[in-house]
């Protein structure tokens, strides 16, 4: 019982810290949105200046923004939103934090204050003449003051926050207009990764398993043929026949792995990722929740885009370790790659990450990338399960 206590105590706290870290921002944007509002008001600007607090309210709310189509109105209109709203949530904010800081002061300090005259509590109103005082009613202030913060900063930050993004966000028929156009760029995607995924398939069966098969024939045909003059050179035919067989059939698994792979079907998805992690080329922790069942379509892309990760990791970043987490939030399945390596992945260049984010996007989820220059890096992958 106390520890799930000290858990939800630490976690509110943890909510209170990012609350008052982001109505903080959010009084700052809104005192040089105040300051700088001509300059603001070029839509370059503008548009900058909103998506960076679009991406903060996404952040807290744990909602990710994606990019969105700007129109002078609705950015000037978050702008005045923003001036109207931030200014008196950020000094809430910085009202109760600087109050809890003061306390502390008053808390180490208070000899230095003159006895005709001492110090009296904000909430408490008792002087602070002693150190009982000052270690006690002080105390009792900090810790109210604190319950208060923990309190009313989480709810006010997610209000601000939802009231930014609703400004922002499109209208309904604007955003059934993004909707048919991000369906039609993923369906094209989709549509030329299969196409380039039966290319592979053929080219594989035409040049590795057909030819075997073609051989095999040829080989069965002579040994009929000389079967009766010369047995011994038919058995020889034979037994490279049957050789050339069992190359064939393992050939023709490795073409049926890249299209399902057995582990999953075999193991599912959890299973077939701790195998995974057993053979990648750098050491990888991994950590698996209790997932449900898992669609299968779901399972493939999840295993593909966390085999290209590890195989990215273990050529390019130069890493010492990297870690797996999978979870499953209701319909949400997630998958994080993380790594400690030298950063600077980008999957614009064309690389396997592009094809990962296809495939993702192709299933309607997400793909978010975090690789700064000198690392580390973070992929993270949403699909979801319907």
């Amino acid at each position: 019982m106390h520890s799930v206590i000290g858990e939800a105590t630490r976690v509110r706290l943890v909510q209170a810290g990012r609350s008052g870290r982001y109505l903080l921002n959010t009084l700052m944007t809104a005192t040089v949105t105040l300051l700088a509002a001509p300059l603001l008001c070029i839509p370059p600007l503008t548009a900058a200046w909103a998506e960076r607090h679009c991406r903060h309210a996404g952040a807290l709310l744990g909602r990710p923004v994606q990019p969105r189509p700007h129109t002078l109105c609705r950015d000037l209109a978050w702008l005045v939103t923003q001036m109207a709203t931030g200014l008196p949530a950020g000094l809430l904010a910085l009202l109760s934090l600087s109050n809890l800081i003061l306390t502390l002061v008053v808390t180490a300090g208070w000899w230095a204050f003159p006895q005709s005259d001492p110090p009296r509590l904000l909430l408490l109103d008792v002087p602070v003449n002693g150190w009982s005082t000052a270690l006690t009613a002080n105390l009792a202030q900090f810790l109210l003051l604190a319950a208060l913060a923990a309190i009313a900063l989480p709810p006010l930050a997610r209000m601000h926050a939802r009231c930014c993004l609703a400004v922002l966000a499109l209208p309904p028929a604007e955003q059934l207009a993004a909707r048919v156009t991000e369906l039609t760029r993923t369906r094209t995607g989709v549509l030329q990764a299969h196409g380039a995924e039966l290319r592979r398939i053929e080219r594989d069966l035409h040049d590795g398993t057909q030819a075997r098969l073609v051989a095999i024939a040829m080989r069965l045909a002579v040994a009929g043929e000389s079967f009766s003059q010369d047995p011994d050179a038919a058995a020889a035919l034979v037994r490279q026949a049957r050789a050339e067989t069992e190359e064939a059939m393992t050939e023709l698994r490795s073409v049926l792995r890249t299209i399902y792979p057995p582990v999953l079907a075999d193991q599912g998805l959890g299973g077939a990722l701790r195998s995974l992690a057993t053979r990648a080329g750098v050491p990888t922790r991994i950590d698996i929740d209790e997932l449900g069942e898992v669609p299968a379509a779901v399972e493939v892309i999840a295993y593909f885009a966390v085999t290209e990760t590890l195989a990215n990791i273990a050529r390019h970043s130069r890493a010492t370790q990297a870690a797996v987490s999978v979870t499953r939030n209701g319909t949400l399945l997630s998958a994080k790659i993380t790594d400690d390596g030298t950063g600077g992945a980008d999957a614009s260049r064309g690389s396997g990450l592009d094809g990962i984010r296809r495939r993702v996007a192709a299933l309607d989820g997400t793909m978010q990338i975090s690789s700064p220059p000198g690392g580390p890096t973070s992929i993270n992958v949403e699909l979801p399960c319907v």
